[in-house]
């Protein structure tokens, strides 16, 4: 299993700081590297998310770790407790940012629109209207770059360069320039006329001014920054939405009176009220009632869930009918939605190895670029074409360089890609994965619980000659109802699916091992292995002895059934295939993946099953042990092997794999053990997940391959001279929103199948059980 190396895997404490002042992915290069210097730390920082998830030893304080930021000149906080009003306020200071951010865009472009006129049309330059421009001009390179030439000169002070200091130090050189040549050189001369034009031209430099490029620089810029800011609260929309599921309040059962209290409050086995309509407040188990619960919110399946007593629940989920009351078996941090929560945080925080190495190409990047930009203009200079030549040419390879894009290229689409994946009930435990999904070429599949229910139902019944299968399922339906056995729970599960209310059984009596008896009816009804109808005097006819031969040996479970002194029905008792797996498996083939079915069960149930749903190759009763060993010896054959399981048997041969599917239905053990995790108990989650996953990462490798592309083929065309410093900088924004909006596309991300648009009626109560098959034997 690929590992998921959160950040933090290294140290035995952990803490995620929220981190402010960030302006690129250079930034939190820095960051990452000051942390990581520190004894015993491990940091990973995410420039997309603003966080820095920390590792660290007993000998390290989290405040030592925010010290560390706060001397890189950065600024941190610890996290905030769950509650909901310091979230609130959290969310409410990200939106006071961004309006921060577009009073000062704002601003900028209703100062920078009249001076990039002047300058482009001769007509409207009127006499002294470089003063004009000016004025205009100053209040956006010195206030409304300001974010920048502060940051810049914490970078300076610190002894390093980002992208920051690209972008001030351009829009600087373009302001002082402009100033020289107004008050030294003669473009502050009355009736001064200047020609925009987009190419280099020979000249002294001294009556020409750049104050339209120094403030659309800056306006674009901003522009980019703020629809960045935008996008980025867009792409974490989907994890805000589902910390906001839960319930805020709870009405409790105190000394028979009911009280309402805040969900906080709530403790594990508090007994609580849950109305029609209502959220179900947390984890628990239904005490009193019966309803149908709604889990689309959580789960993405649209078919509401009946429970009943005995039965768990899940919070945040909604009750779509009777009252329940529910005991808490777990609150806080520990209920699902708060693990499903942790989960996407984790995912979106850590760092797949394509980021890496965008990283590191960022780090060394900027410093690059200012001593190509100063090459650059000593080059021009060298030439004779003059300082204006020079100059231009080397600002817009500062502005040209900034590589925004490239920061951005893996965290948003990350981000996008698992908070898409939350919304449809998969969970993506590590940016790792995605490499993973890349290369499997083979799935294996648990057989129970992930491409079965896991559960008995009752698939066919044979009756002998002159019995009526009607009367089959009344009479053993009614005995079998009074025991408690699984294979029992199965017949009498049937039976009132297909007759409704069952009678009473009367003289119930339970033979250990052998089967029951009882009297429904006025007849003595005896159903159970043959040999207990035979000890009654029943033996099966050749006919329904036959059919009880034909189920053992495909593995399924033979009850014989008899009354009033003879052998009437064999009931066929078997573990039932999800209806979907069939078309599950169809699915993962064109992903280009081999199925293997993977199973602890004798040989003729595992063949049976692998028939129903289209596998051929399969390896059965295999222990757990013999799980890890079957997929070790598939990775020694040269296979990348995904594998997909629910059981705590199933947990070590997740880990081994290089991608472990755990079913959400399944043990808290093998969801531990996976990589991804599918909320649903539907196996058509697999190759939905497996899709989501390549296509996240075929997003990532086309976000770095324009991001890429644009710095290396744009950075010559400006140090030839044949890019205008203003076009640059438009260019240097657009490249971030593109970045941006071609990651948001993942939001359309739609499942191969979806009951709402197929119109498929997935079964409602237990667990994907199907309507029992009745064959009525001749």
């Amino acid at each position: 299993m690929t590992a998921t190396a959160h950040a933090a895997s290294g140290g035995a404490n952990h803490v995620e700081l929220d981190i402010q002042g960030m302006t690129c992915a250079s930034c939190a290069m820095r960051i990452e590297k000051r942390l990581n210097k520190v004894g015993g730390v491990v940091a990973t920082v995410n420039y997309a998310t603003e966080k820095a998830a920390v590792a660290f030893g007993d000998d390290v304080t989290p405040g030592a770790l925010v010290a560390e930021v706060e001397a890189a000149g950065y600024h941190a906080r610890l996290p905030e407790p769950p509650a909901g009003t310091p979230r609130d306020r959290r969310e409410e200071g990200s939106d006071d940012a961004t309006d921060a951010l577009r009073t000062r865009l704002l601003t900028s472009a209703a100062l920078t629109i009249p001076v990039v006129a002047m300058a482009m049309v001769p007509a409207l330059q009127f006499e002294s209207w470089q003063w004009l421009s000016l004025t205009l001009a100053a209040p956006v390179v010195v206030w409304g770059a300001l974010p920048f030439h502060r940051a810049a000169w914490t970078n300076l002070r610190h002894g390093t360069a980002t992208m920051d200091t690209l972008i001030s130090m351009g829009t600087l050189a373009a302001f002082g320039w402009s100033l020289y040549s107004l008050f030294i050189g003669d473009a502050g001369m009355p009736g001064m006329q200047m020609d925009f034009q987009l190419t280099i031209a020979q000249g002294s430099g001294a009556d020409e001014i750049y104050l339209e490029v120094a403030a659309a620089v800056t306006t674009f810029i901003l522009a980019g920054r703020y629809f960045e800011a935008k996008a980025k609260r867009r792409t974490g929309a989907a994890l805000r939405t589902l910390l906001d599921l839960g319930a805020k309040e709870v009405v409790v059962l105190r000394d028979g009176r009911e009280e309402r209290i805040a969900v906080e409050d709530l403790t594990v086995d508090d007994r609580f009220v849950v109305r029609p309509g209502e959220k179900i407040a947390t984890d628990g188990v239904v005490e009193e009632g019966t309803s149908a619960v709604d889990a689309s919110l959580l789960t993405g399946e649209s078919v509401p869930t009946e429970v009943g007593p005995g039965q768990s629940v899940t919070g945040a989920t909604v009750n779509a009918g009777g009252r329940l009351v529910v005991r808490a078996t777990r609150v806080g941090s520990d209920t699902q939605l708060a693990q499903i929560a942790r989960l996407v945080t984790e995912a979106q925080t850590g760092k797949a190895a394509v980021q890496r190495l965008a990283d590191r190409v960022s780090a060394v990047f900027v410093p690059l670029v200012i001593v190509l930009a100063v090459a650059t203009l000593g080059f021009w200079l060298g030439t004779g074409d003059g300082a204006t030549a020079a100059f231009t040419a080397s600002v817009a390879v500062l502005i040209i360089a900034c590589p925004c894009a490239l920061g951005l290229a893996t965290p948003v689409a990350l981000m996008v890609g698992t908070g898409r994946g939350a919304q449809l009930g998969i969970l993506i435990k590590g940016p790792e994965v995605l490499e993973s999904t890349r290369r499997v070429d083979t799935v294996v599949l648990d057989k129970t619980g992930t491409v079965t229910t896991g559960r008995m139902a009752l698939t066919e019944v044979h009756t002998a000659p002159g019995t009526d299968e009607q009367d089959v399922l009344r009479l053993v339906g009614t005995v079998e109802n009074a025991s408690e056995h699984p294979i029992a729970r199965a017949i009498a599960a049937a039976a009132t699916d297909a007759l409704g209310d069952l009678g009473e059984v009367e003289s119930f009596g339970n033979r250990e091992g052998l089967g029951v008896k009882g009297i429904v009816e006025g007849h003595v009804v005896v159903a159970g292995r043959p040999a207990l109808l035979a000890d009654q005097g029943m033996p099966l006819d050749p006919i329904l002895d036959a059919a009880r031969i034909a189920a053992e040996a495909q593995g399924q479970t033979a009850v014989a059934a008899g009354w009033d002194g003879e052998a009437c029905a064999v009931l066929v008792v078997a573990d039932t295939v999800k209806p979907t797996s069939a078309q599950a498996i169809a699915q993962l083939r064109d992903l280009g993946l081999s199925p293997i079915l993977l199973t602890g069960d004798n040989e003729p149930a595992a063949r049976a099953v692998a028939g129903q749903v289209g596998i051929d190759e399969m390896v059965a009763e295999v222990l757990p042990a013999e799980k890890v060993d079957a997929v070790r010896r598939l990775q020694d054959e040269g296979r990348v092997v995904a594998m997909v399981g629910d059981g705590v048997n199933d947990a070590a041969a997740l880990a081994q794999a290089d991608l472990g599917l755990a079913m959400g239905t399944g043990t808290d053990a093998a969801i531990e053990a996976s990589d991804l995790t599918l909320v649903r108990g539907d196996l058509r989650a697999a190759p939905d997940a497996i899709r989501l996953a390549r296509r996240t990462l075929a997003t990532i490798k086309g976000n770095l391959f324009w991001a890429f592309a644009y710095n290396v083929a744009a950075l010559p065309l400006a140090a030839a001279g044949f890019l205008n410093p203003m076009l640059a900088g438009a260019a240097m924004a657009f490249s971030s929103v593109f970045v941006i909006t071609n990651s948001l596309r993942l939001r359309r991300f739609a499942p191969l199948s979806n009951p709402e648009v197929t119109g498929e009626k997935p079964t409602v109560g237990r667990l994907a059980t199907v309507t029992p098959q009745t064959t009525i034997a001749p």
